[in-house]
């Protein structure tokens, strides 16, 4: 990938400012847990994935600092940084589920000195970010299988190297496709209202060269009814035991719309992003952020002062509009309450 979104080096953490695309590529070089988090808030950095990885290295700045001998202040310090960082994102179960495993990892070593279980965090902490990069190329393995020649595909909201630690989950089915040869265009849904795929996977899919035309989130289904579709490929944020997903806002309506016009719809995610402790979608957390997003987004005012806002990050899905969901292990295809619990062993 022509970036590295995040890393662990010099003892900082170094994103990319997602928030500065596509006008700019930034880098920032983060060494307090504080300051990491308000970046995985404003989404400096963002994508199931990536919050996870932020969340692993975001335990490193929390402990690093601890130079104590004390191991109860240094498990008290610990359960501090980890409670913070839970709290910044509560709906992408990626977050949780690698601060479950740093936790873990200092737990299983209590007995050891304070200076080893910071190494034991270290290398858990490079294991997530290893395995998230071996993730990706497998879904995109798994998943260009079912991305045929000269397809047309919509996408929605950023599933590339921004959201990850590597080529991607939806969009790194379209670079593997497109690197085995296959023709592609890629029809992006912009994303309201902070415009993921109109600023990151446009800017992504251009950086790989694979043709792209951008479109308003309301103008899909007009383009389902006019132009051939194929498939559309999306990421996912949380999967229930059933298969119902939680996506970005806008999800669930470019899936109706893909029912509709009888077009195969697929979500693409690691088994990480799979709460088996959920049974269905409705059990699922929705964040809702700040109506400045929508009424003053990006320095300009849209809307009167004082206008009720309602504004939630993400939907739901009902996995009776998913035709199938692509993981590291392979294609998932319904019946998801059977077939989804079987991943459980291998997370």
């Amino acid at each position: 990938m022509p970036v590295t979104t995040i890393e662990w080096l010099d003892h900082k953490v170094k994103l990319i400012d997602q928030t500065k695309l596509p006008g700019e590529l930034v880098y920032l070089h983060i060494d307090q847990v504080e300051v990491l988090g308000e970046a995985i808030k404003k989404l400096r950095v963002r994508g199931a994935p990536a919050i996870g990885i932020a969340g692993a290295f975001g335990v490193l700045l929390g402990m690093q600092s601890f130079n104590g001998e004390d191991k109860e202040s240094f498990f008290a310090e610990l359960h501090r940084a980890i409670t913070y960082l839970r709290g910044t994102r509560p709906t992408a179960v990626n977050l949780a589920w690698a601060l479950e495993r740093m936790r873990r990892a200092a737990e299983e070593h209590r007995g050891e000195s304070i200076l080893q279980i910071k190494k034991i965090l270290l290398a858990e902490s490079q294991k997530i970010y290893l395995e998230d990069q071996a993730t990706c190329r497998a879904i995109g393995r798994h998943g260009a299988e079912l991305i045929p020649n000269a397809a047309n595909i919509i996408t929605h909201c950023n599933t590339g190297a921004l959201a990850t630690a590597d080529f991607g989950t939806a969009l790194g089915m379209l670079f593997t496709a497109h690197q085995q040869g296959k023709k592609l265009h890629v029809f992006v849904d912009e994303t309201r209202p902070l415009l993921q795929g109109a600023r990151l996977n446009m800017w992504e899919l251009m950086q790989e060269k694979i043709p792209c035309t951008l479109i308003c989130d309301n103008m899909a289904a007009f383009v389902m009814q006019r132009q051939k579709i194929d498939c559309c490929v999306v990421g996912a944020d949380r999967i229930a035991r059933n298969g119902d997903t939680a996506n970005k806002i806008g999800t669930y309506s470019l899936a109706v719309n893909a029912q509709k016009h009888d077009i195969p719809f697929y979500v693409a995610a690691p088994i990480s992003t799979i709460d088996f402790n959920i049974r269905t979608g409705r059990e699922i957390p929705i964040e809702e952020r700040a109506p400045e997003e929508i009424t003053d987004g990006f320095g300009r005012k849209t809307a009167p002062p004082g206008a009720g806002v309602y504004n939630p990050a993400f939907d739901v899905t009902p996995h009776e509009l998913i035709t199938a969901i692509i993981t590291e292990a392979g294609v998932v295809r319904p019946p998801y309450d059977c077939h989804i619990p079987e991943l459980q062993a291998i997370k």
